[in-house]
């Protein structure tokens, strides 16, 4: 049984003396709009919420290589591998009808029944066909976060010192970089979960509540150079789940509601958050959930 209602939901992200999303375009400073506020791209967010699918040891394609729990040298192997029940012929025209190999993928892996992904596959011997081109449109849609406010970014100057070469007696010349942080900020994202393609991917309620219950712990276990232990962190999560497939109210109008209480500068708090948001829309009840 696919997703029975319609569900919107927000993020309020902490940022405390962290490099929340460098940009590798402008040696890797905290990414920025044109208005100085802060921003967290949704590739970004989703790769965080992958993560911690694997660490609870749900099936996911996209497993970046500090976190890849099979081996598997690419999403190509991984797909093809019969090891995960998969295997090759899914991907082989002649032999599998698009339907069949989207369903057969969408049931084995969570982020492609959630986030969708597009399989686009060369074939590997003249006779297995033309290969595959299966775009699957996943249910779960993730803006990118932004700073409430515009942000103030500290950068400091390092020394980096490496010997690489010879036995190692020989100290190799000291280099010079840069590491920039965000002081302090509040970033904000929105997301919704679609009744209509989650009968596509066959995403569940079941997944929903997975997804619920990972979204306030989303960068623990995320620590870096760039993101010490512990300055990155969900303060709340706001989840709207509507009475029908449909739902009461847009995605838009929905979301709009909590900019406007931020807008207004009433408290950040899970008392002030359920209060103010049920007044703005009472036949909506939202659920916040604060984070870890």
């Amino acid at each position: 049984m696919s997703l029975s209602k319609k569900i919107d939901f927000a993020l309020l992200i902490q940022v405390n003396n962290a490099n929340p999303n460098g940009d590798p375009l402008n040696g890797n400073r905290p990414r920025v709009d044109y208005d100085g506020h802060g921003e967290i791209t949704d590739v970004c967010l989703k790769r965080k919420i992958r993560d911690r699918l694997v660490e609870q040891g749900q099936s996911v394609l996209i497993q970046c290589d500090e976190k890849k729990i099979d081996g598997m040298p690419s999403i190509r192997a991984r797909a093809e591998s019969s090891d995960f029940g998969v295997g090759v012929d899914v991907f082989n025209t002649k032999k599998t009808q698009p339907d069949e190999a989207i369903k057969i993928v969408c049931e084995k892996w969570f982020d492609v029944r959630t986030f969708g992904q597009v399989f686009a596959f060369k074939s590997i011997k003249k006779d297995e066909g033309t290969g595959v081109s299966l775009p699957i449109r996943g249910p779960v849609s993730i803006q990118s976060a932004f700073s409430l406010k515009p942000i103030s970014i500290t950068s400091t100057q390092i020394t980096k010192s490496v010997s690489g070469e010879g036995d190692g007696k020989k100290k190799s010349s000291d280099t010079m970089g840069m590491k920039h942080r965000v002081d302090a900020a509040t970033y904000l994202t929105f997301g919704a979960i679609s009744s209509q393609l989650a009968e596509k991917t066959g995403f569940t309620d079941q997944d929903a509540k997975v997804l619920k219950d990972i979204l306030p712990k989303m960068f623990e276990g995320d620590a870096s150079s760039a993101r010490p232990e512990g300055s990155m962190s969900i303060s709340h999560v706001i989840w709207w789940e509507h009475d029908s497939k449909l739902g009461q109210y847009s995605s838009a109008k929905v979301h709009q509601t909590l900019r406007d209480h931020i807008e207004k500068e009433l408290p950040l708090e899970t008392s002030a958050l359920n209060d103010s948001l049920l007044k703005a829309l009472p036949n909506l009840e939202p659920e916040v959930l604060e984070g870890f």
